[in-house]
Order: C-alpha cells, then structure tokens, then sequence
C-alpha cells in the first residue's frame, strides 16, 4: 500500500498546485534509486505533493528489443526492486510483443512480482500494433489483472485508430493511452459516438495527458482539449510527466490553467490512478 509522500514545500495559501496530490503515472528512472532522488528533489522543491509515481525502465536510451530477453527481464527486476524498497513507486514492466511465448511468460512472472502496468511502446520497440502478437499479450496482461500503458503520440500513421481497435478487440484489458494522441487528440471524441452502438462502452480505455496538455494551455487549442477530456470522461484521465523529458511541475501547471473544476482536477491529479490500481 501506498504511502503519500512528504516530499514538498509549502506554497502560498490558494496555490494550485497545493492544492491535492499527484499520481505520477508517467516517470522514467533510467538510473534506478539515482534518478528516483532527483525526480523526487525536482517535484519537492516544485512543492508539490506526491501521491505515488508510476515509474519504468524502459524509455530514452534503454529500449526493449525484440530477443533481448536477458535484458528485458534484468530491466524488469530493477524496477521491481526499486518498488521494493520505495513504497511509492508503482512498479511498470515492459517486454517485447513479438517474443511470444518467451513474452508470455515474462508477463506471468512480473504479474507475481506484484507489477500492476505494462508498458509497449510501438514506435521505439518497433512493432505494429495490428500484429496478433499484440493483441495475445495485451490478452494477457488483462487476465493477469494488468493494464497496458501504451505510446500514443501519433508518431505512426494510424496510431489513433489502430489502438482504438485493438481496444475494442480487448475488452477485458484496461488500457492507459499515454500522451492521447498528441495534437491528434480530436480523434478520442469519436468515443461520444461509439458509446452509442451496442457493446461499445469503451470502459477500458484510459488516458495519460502528458504532453498534449502542455501543448494545449493557454493555446488556441484549449477549449477544445478541455471539452476533448469532458467527452472521453474526466474519471479517465491521468496525468503523467513523461520525467526527465518534461517536468512535472509544468504538466501540473498546465492542468492548473485548463477551465476544470477542482474536483475534475483533483480527479486527473491523483484520485482516478488510485483507483485503476486499486490503491
């Protein structure tokens, strides 16, 4: 079980950014306990409050390769580890769809570990998300009781979509679709209509708005990503910082500026997370 971190400054009375904690559910420590610290310094002395940090190997220069699989599970050990000794951190594992079997099994083993996310990332490890393969471990991971962050910044063409259907081919399977579609986030107000045919509740589908949010803050586009996040439904927005690409006291920030009530904030801050992982 979790334990809310003390790790912050007190800021003025009214601050925004004091005013509820922060699930992080987007944080790479490529150096283990190293880069944990400095996250930790980082947001301390932003002076927010931390309610947990979802944090992973795999990103940057340490990439999940297909048939490396000494490395993957090397990887998903000192993750695991970390979490092991930092009752914060919410341990994320990755592996390579296109392994198979060997995928499988590691996906069995971390899930016994305690791990509660997998993380897949197209782009980066190199995959069609169309492939079956996906879809069998994806299949998986929910009857292990896992939900499966994935990329979505629209960097392939047809990333929207594709993992739209592989949402829908999966139903049983929670998905976090992290950085929701980058400036392509039109697209997910197609679920206000697919909610309306039989048998596409789309339930299990989540978003991670890191990135997008910061675009969109005191942009032109903001109306419209505010009314984006009201459509796809608030109770499931999340909110990362993609750590150490951004920090997370701009994409708190950014949250801040957004014209959400403060219970719709207080929601995508930390209490939606807590929830889809049963904290």
């Amino acid at each position: 079980m979790f334990r809310t971190l003390a790790l912050y400054l007190l800021l003025p009375a009214g601050s925004a950014l004091a005013a509820s904690p922060v699930f992080d559910v987007h944080v790479h420590l490529r150096d283990g306990a190293t880069s944990l610290q400095a996250y930790e310094a980082e947001v301390a002395k932003a002076g927010i409050e931390l309610s947990g940090i979802g944090a992973m190997w795999f990103g940057g220069p340490h990439q999940a390769r297909a048939g490396d699989l000494e490395a993957i599970r090397a990887g998903n050990d000192s993750v695991i580890a970390l979490a092991a000794a930092h009752p914060e951190v919410l341990p994320i594992a990755t592996v390579h769809p296109y392994d198979g079997q060997a995928a499988l099994d590691e996906l069995a083993r971390v899930a016994a570990a305690g791990v509660k996310v997998l993380k897949l990332h197209a782009h980066t490890q190199q995959f069609d998300v169309d492939d079956p393969r996906v879809e069998a471990t994806a299949r998986r991971a929910g009857e292990l009781g896992m939900s499966v962050l994935m990329d979505n910044a629209a960097i392939l063409p047809g990333d929207n979509q594709k993992l739209f259907n592989l949402a829908v081919r999966v139903p049983g399977t929670k998905f976090i679709f992290a950085h929701m579609g980058g400036l392509e986030f039109r697209f997910w107000n197609i679920l206000v209509l697919a909610r309306t045919a039989d048998g596409f509740a789309m339930d299990n589908v989540y978003f991670d708005i890191s990135g997008p949010v910061l675009l969109a803050a005191g942009s032109p586009l903001e109306d419209e990503f505010t009314w984006t996040l009201r459509n796809v439904g608030i109770d499931h927005i999340l909110l990362g910082s993609d750590y150490p690409q951004i920090s997370l006291e701009k994409m708190a920030g950014a949250l801040e500026q957004l014209d959400l009530t403060d219970e719709e904030k207080a929601r995508i801050r930390s209490g939606n997370a807590r929830r889809l992982f049963g904290l």
